[in-house]
């Protein structure tokens, strides 16, 4: 699996990232938040997110990229002010099958994960008074067609606090979705997917449970 330029509509992609020069990007539990609300605002219209894990110094998710979405809001209504406008102008909705695609804007998913980095990266630099690149560039993705795949980067997403010392249990770490995964309050998470992966949380759960070799699966998963 080769890591693609590109990010193409209905497909599958590991999306990877470290500090640069292996800063940590997150050093409170607001930093985690706020990572999580842009996200939100920048990426959960064009992108549905099956698993993530963000560590202090790196992050991986696995997501789908919507396929005939469109902008909601072409342009400022004139009642609006600029500010609202700039928080509302990132949401999608999805192309009717009488609705033209010429018709309308088409998000371009590169630009939302570029508006997503950036705006992380001054938030940090504002708040600790630091200059330049947070991340390293440009952000890792590799496209995913393979099941077993999927279930190996998933157990590998919700393992990594694990792998890297921080619990013993991915149950115990608070910022990946392995918790959203085996609970049952309302989620965007694409929860039941990733569950029938597994078979069933049973099985989801105790896969979870077992070791795994690390440096065989980073190399399997080209990581």
């Amino acid at each position: 699996m080769q890591a693609l330029d590109a990010l193409e509509f209905g497909h599958y992609y590991h999306i990877y990232n470290r500090g640069i020069n292996g800063c940590d990007l997150f050093t409170s539990e607001e930093n985690y938040q706020y990572f999580l609300s842009l996200y939100e605002k920048y990426i959960d219209s064009i992108a549905e997110t099956f698993a993530f894990v963000l560590m202090p110094n790196h992050f991986h998710i696995l997501i789908k990229l919507k396929d005939d979405i469109c902008y909601k809001h072409k342009n400022a209504n004139s009642s609006m002010d600029a500010v609202r406008f700039s928080e509302i102008k990132w949401e999608t909705k999805n192309l009717s099958a009488s609705e033209s695609a010429e018709s309308h804007i088409i998000p371009n998913p590169h630009l939302h994960f570029s508006h997503f980095f950036n705006a992380y990266t001054k938030y940090i630099n504002r708040r600790n008074k630091r200059h330049g690149s947070l991340f390293e560039r440009a952000f890792k993705r590799k496209l995913i067609t393979d099941e077993i795949y999927f279930k190996n980067l998933v157990l590998y997403i919700h393992r990594n606090p694990v792998i890297h010392g921080f619990c013993e249990h991915p149950i115990e770490y608070a910022w990946s979705s392995y918790l959203t995964c085996i609970g049952s309050k309302p989620t965007k998470i694409m929860r039941d997917d990733v569950i029938q992966w597994f078979c069933d949380k049973e099985n989801f759960e105790n896969c979870h449970k077992q070791s795994l070799p690390i440096d065989e699966l980073e190399e399997w998963l080209e990581i």
